[in-house]
């Protein structure tokens, strides 16, 4: 899938990306209580517990969107606002993804559920060389829309979450990394329990240098015919 980021870099002012290999990772936490708190927040949902943390889900490239109308099947999707890392030409490079989610199905495969949906990426990217060294200070926010007004989804700095590079090594394993490798890097609980929505915002934010990663979209829901 090639997906276009602007990066205000005098050296690369823009990059064009073919991602090739797209991988989610979830269960994340540094904290093994803030993972099991998200676990009990899925099972809610009737989601199972997950054999092992964390877990990598490979989802086919052709999800991946930098559109900001997108369409759905049913009422029972919403995102999650994740740090989304590429691999290109040679170096990582961030931006910020939402693993939008088939919340119904994620109740009988957490896999075909993150499958299901078609997964928005903001069209701006960092050098991970220039976060890397005070990646646990970046801010991560999401913001749904609930009855015309935007309230508070997700909150939180990264530091609550495994660095990417620890997620690369666990899931490489000392082989190496290709050319278009591209991977979602885990999310924050969801501010009063997961639920639906159809409007969806997100923010990344730098706090040392000052800049912001955004997102927003909608999605149309396209009826469920048996």
């Amino acid at each position: 899938m090639h997906l276009r980021f602007t990066t205000g870099l005098a050296d690369a002012p823009q990059l064009d990306v073919d991602v090739n290999q797209l991988v989610i990772a979830g269960w994340v936490g540094r904290d093994r209580d803030a993972v099991l708190h998200h676990i009990r927040e899925l099972e809610a949902l009737g989601v199972p517990a997950p054999g092992a943390v964390p877990l990598f889900y490979r989802v086919t490239t052709n999800q991946l969107s930098q559109q900001c109308e997108l369409e759905v099947v049913g009422e029972q999707t919403s995102g999650e606002a994740e740090p989304f890392v590429f691999f290109h030409r040679g170096e990582y490079w961030v931006s910020l993804v939402s693993d939008h989610t088939d919340r119904h199905l994620e109740t009988f495969s957490v896999a075909l559920s993150k499958q299901a949906c078609v997964k928005p990426v903001a069209s701006q990217a960092w050098r991970m060389a220039e976060v890397e060294a005070h990646w646990d200070q970046l801010e991560l926010r999401a913001w749904i829309n609930v009855n015309g007004d935007w309230v508070t989804y997700q909150e939180g700095t990264l530091a609550s979450l495994l660095t990417p590079m620890d997620l690369l090594q666990r899931y490489f394993a000392g082989q190496p990394v290709s050319e278009g490798f591209a991977m979602s890097c885990g999310t924050l609980s969801a501010i009063g329990g997961i639920r639906p929505a159809s409007a969806f915002r997100m923010a990344l934010h730098d706090p040392v240098l000052n800049r912001t990663l955004e997102h927003h979209y909608v999605t149309g829901a396209l009826p469920v015919v048996a």
